[in-house]
């Protein structure tokens, strides 16, 4: 792949995770809990890389490597296994791979991570006369993006948790130029100082083309200021087992879906449907469905109808859109991984 050949480009932090799911309680000092399962999985920046190219976009990542064997699997698997470019991200000697414990119980995720920022900044990685149709980026990060907007790409804008309590509306500054601002609801609120998902929306519609604002269980709003088109999406009825990396499917299916053209309902239900599928398995970035486990979910919602469950017929209705959309040939093939560092996925399967 050439550096100009891009779909997508992200950059951020790569880490090892290790994910424990199923716990009956949180672990306390002087104790052992047994959890009922686990997986490891290349995280941080690397599940939002996956999840772009399981959907078939050509994704390219900025980002360091340690020089250990957690950073040797973590490449190994996002070039190998997954199809992601990782020409750009140098490994860097006697930097040791950022690790995170995430335990899931309760219906949320508690996290251990240790790590050191990166020798090199993104900004000083990306190689020259590199172009992308998209990026997205964290609006309070290292802004190595600024000359990708500029030559014409598409912005899809998050920003992190802010955990100093003081939520500067300055950062919302920062969406100058981009075309989507996807925030949850408690960052939406919190940085436009407002009481309600929907009041927040309509401040962050007039800085963006595209404001999201997704709801967690609740599903998703969102305003398309160009069309003047208001949506609002519910969460696929599911029984989540591990939440890591859902934000991270919805913000890849929403970039798959604008680039292809889609209209805002759809890009809105199948984001949906991606964070839906994640959540349902354990692992972060390997945990990511494709074209694959789509057209298997599909498959399986209308044998559910014909057997007159009432949910699975509603679902069909809302999703009728799934065949116009999903890719025939090889990319519909691309299913999940299994979790685990004992071996890697053959991911391009028979069928579906």
């Amino acid at each position: 792949m050439t550096q100009d050949a891009f779909d997508v480009l992200v950059a951020g932090m790569v880490f090892a995770d290790v994910v424990f799911t199923d716990l009956p309680m949180p672990p306390a000092p002087g104790t052992e809990v047994w959890a009922g399962g686990m997986g490891t999985s290349p995280g941080g920046i690397a599940n939002l890389a996956v999840a772009l190219s399981r959907l078939g976009l050509r994704t390219g990542l900025i980002a360091g490597f340690g020089d250990d064997g957690y950073g040797q699997w973590c490449r190994q698997v996002l070039t190998d296994q997954e199809g992601v470019d990782t020409s750009m991200s140098p490994t860097f000697e006697g930097w040791h791979t950022p690790v995170t414990v995430s335990m899931a119980y309760a219906g949320d995720r508690a996290m251990v991570t240790h790590g050191h920022e990166a020798p090199v900044p993104s900004s000083r990685l990306i190689e020259r006369r590199t172009t992308a149709r998209a990026v997205i980026a964290e609006l309070d990060g290292d802004p190595w993006w600024q000359e990708l907007r500029a030559a014409g790409a598409l912005v899809f804008a998050d920003v992190g948790w802010d955990g100093t309590g003081a939520w500067d509306p300055c950062v919302l500054d920062r969406l100058g130029g981009c075309h989507c601002f996807m925030p949850n609801d408690r960052e939406a609120m919190a940085y436009t100082r407002t009481h309600t998902p929907e009041e927040a929306l309509e401040l962050l519609g007039d800085r963006v083309p595209l404001a999201v604002v997704t709801l967690g269980a609740d599903g998703v709003i969102a305003h398309e200021s160009g069309s003047g088109t208001w949506a609002r999406v519910p969460a696929l009825p599911v029984i989540a087992i591990d939440p890591t990396g859902a934000g991270d499917c919805f913000g890849a299916a929403l970039v798959a879906g604008t680039l292809a053209g889609w209209p805002l309902d759809v890009r809105l239900k199948f984001a949906a449907l991606t964070a839906g599928l994640a959540v349902q398995q354990f692992g972060g970035a390997l945990a990511t469905p494709g074209w694959g486990d789509v057209a298997d979910w599909w498959a399986e919602q209308h044998r559910a109808a014909e057997s007159g469950d009432p949910v699975a017929r509603k679902l069909r209705d809302d999703y009728a859109f799934l065949p116009d959309i999903m890719p025939a040939g090889t990319p519909a093939r691309v299913r999940r991984a299994e979790a685990t560092i004992a071996k890697f996925a053959h991911l391009p399967t028979s069928g579906s």
